[in-house]
This record gives C-alpha cells, sequence and structure tokens, in this order.
C-alpha cells in the first residue's frame, strides 16, 4: 500500500553522566580527581533515499529514540557517545516539527539532515578541580535530548506528470513508453496509488485521476495533487471517448487552479488518447485544432499505433532536453 503522509514522535538520546573518580597510584596520598565526562546521546537524522515506498515501512513505527551516551569512568575517560539514529525517508519528503512548525525537504539523494540533537553529556569531577579546591566531589547528570512531534509529506519528483480524468489512459500510456507496469482496465476507476516510470532517464509520474471537486476533497485528487507541485511537466491526457473533451480539459485545469494557480503556470503538452474511438479522421483533426489555439504542443494517441507512440515519445523527449 503506497502511503504518502506519516506522523511520529522523536527524541534524542540522554547524555551519560559523569562520574566522581579518584587516582590511586601508589606513593601519591589523596590522588586527585579524575571522573570523566558523559558521552553525548544519540542525534536523530533524516536521510534521502530513492525508494517512494518507504513510508510504508513506517506505518506502524510511531516513535524513534536515540540511544543514550553512556557514563564517564575513572582514569579521565569521557564516557562513549551514544550512536546516532538514522531515519530513511524517500526523496520528495517535506518534514515538518509539528511544534514549532519549521520544516525541511528532501530534495536530493544522500541529503541528510538533522532533526533533533542529543543530550549534552554530565561532568565528571575533574572538570571541577581547581588551585583553591583540589578535591572536588561533584559531578552532573547527562541532559535528556531534544524531542518532538513530526510531520513527513511526500511530494514527488517527476520530469512528467501525467494528469487527466480517471480512464483517460495514463496508466496505459505510461506502460507504453517507459518500464513501469502500471494496472489499467477498460472501466472508469482511477489509479489508488501514484506510478513512476523511466523514459530515457527521466521520470514520468502518473497521477492518480482528478475528478471535479478534487481540489475540495472530493474523491482521491486532494490526496495526490500534492505530487504535482514538483513535476517539471504536465501532460493533460484527453480522452476522446468524452463528448466535449475542451471542456474536460477546462474542468481539470480548474481544479488544478483551485488548489494551487503555481500548478497552471508549468509548461504542459495535451495528449488526446483513444483515438481509436474515433473512426473519422477528420473530426480527430477537427479537435486537435481546437485544442492548438491554446499556443501548447498537442498529440496524438493511440496505445493500439505504434507510429502515434512514436510520435509521442520524440516530441517529449525533444521538449524535455530543452528544460
Amino acid at each position: 500500500m503506497f502511503i504518502d503522509e506519516i506522523k511520529f514522535f522523536a527524541k534524542g538520546g540522554r547524555g551519560g553522566d559523569g562520574v566522581v573518580r579518584w587516582r590511586r597510584e601508589k606513593f601519591i596520598d589523596k590522588g586527585g580527581p579524575n571522573g570523566g565526562d558523559g558521552g553525548r546521546g544519540g542525534n536523530i537524522y533524516a536521510v534521502a533515499v530513492s525508494d517512494i515506498n518507504l513510508l510504508s515501512k513506517y506505518k506502524h513505527k510511531k516513535q524513534f529514540v536515540g540511544l543514550d551516551g553512556e557514563e564517564g569512568a575513572g582514569g579521565s575517560r569521557h564516557g562513549k557517545d551514544g550512536k546516532d539514529l538514522i531515519i530513511e525517508l524517500p526523496v520528495g519528503s517535506v518534514i515538518t516539527n509539528i511544534e514549532s512548525g519549521g520544516s525541511v525537504s528532501l530534495d536530493t539523494a544522500g541529503q541528510k539532515e538533522l532533526l533533533l540533537k542529543g543530550g549534552p553529556g554530565g561532568w565528571g569531577n575533574e572538570q571541577f578541580k581547581t588551585s583553591i579546591n583540589t578535591t572536588p566531589t561533584k559531578a552532573t547528570k547527562g541532559k535528556m535530548g531534544e524531542q518532538g512531534n513530526f510531520k513527513i509529506e511526500l511530494e514527488l519528483f517527476a520530469d512528467v506528470g501525467l494528469v487527466g480524468l480517471p480512464n483517460a489512459g495514463k496508466s496505459s500510456l505510461l506502460n507504453a513508453v517507459t518500464n513501469a507496469s502500471a494496472k489499467i482496465g477498460s472501466y472508469q476507476f482511477t489509479t489508488l496509488d501514484p506510478n513512476l516510470g523511466d523514459f530515457f532517464g527521466f521520470t514520468i509520474a502518473d497521477i492518480p485521476g482528478l475528478i471535479e471537486g478534487a481540489s475540495s476533497g472530493k474523491g482521491l485528487g486532494i490526496k495526490f495533487l500534492k505530487h504535482i507541485k514538483r513535476t517539471k511537466m504536465l501532460a493533460h491526457l484527453v480522452s476522446l471517448e468524452n463528448e466535449k473533451p475542451m471542456q474536460v480539459y477546462k474542468d481539470i485545469r480548474k481544479e488544478l487552479g483551485a488548489y494551487d494557480e503555481t500548478l497552471l503556470e508549468k509548461d504542459e503538452v495535451i495528449i488526446l488518447t483513444k483515438t481509436d474511438i474515433l473512426e473519422d479522421p477528420k473530426k480527430i483533426e477537427k479537435i486537435k485544432k481546437e485544442f492548438l489555439k491554446l499556443k501548447k504542443p498537442v498529440f496524438i494517441l493511440s496505445v493500439y499505433d505504434d507510429e502515434s507512440i512514436k510520435n509521442l515519445m520524440d516530441g517529449l523527449i525533444k521538449l524535455l532536453r530543452k528544460k
């Protein structure tokens, strides 16, 4: 099951305690203090990895706690620091500290961000030695690590985001031009999970189908509209099985704008799908001319027509390489 949002509590490790210890050496009366400091508690880090399904791993994990530092020891020995805790999250994750409101975005694989610091270790009695107090009996406790509640929201990165009504042919297109294996069907349904495919080094994302009212929470659209925000280009699929293709196009554009007006500013290509439904080539050409008035690239596509698939692929590659 694809999960694109989780919440959890995290806490850095507690610092180890400082200790009171004394030198015990032959012929040295009342050896001085040599109690070591406690080790630092483990920090909490987030690291970005290229796996959009990773959040499902944490579906039932609600808490992350760093390891505590060890207490100091005699002989001025410093306690061992607690091991840092690494939380792997998908590239595209937006991490928000619910209490502070601060957020950070994981934009590239390998990116590492400090979420919480472990507590500092306490001081051993050696730290308190002075010319006046040569035999201090004081040591301090380690401190608690930072803690907080976090919300993780995944926003997919892709070069092209496929948008359109359910059954517009997005999954079929993705399967035809990439190495993806998205489920398809000949009935009205919407993909429950985003699907990604590699397209000559570019990434194409099949965004679950939108319906009227998606921007206000109707259907599945609102859940996935956020994934369109980080795509570089939109490929708007309009099925010619619709009696009014241009109206369908405008309806989806309306939902995109209602969610975030900046989506309307993205580069866009229009793909007229299921052209095999219309047997009259003149009618198809007429519809294409209507869309060309929008001053955007328009492609005719039938997944049963290899030539139309090739023309689309060649066109997309040229557009993507210009970006």
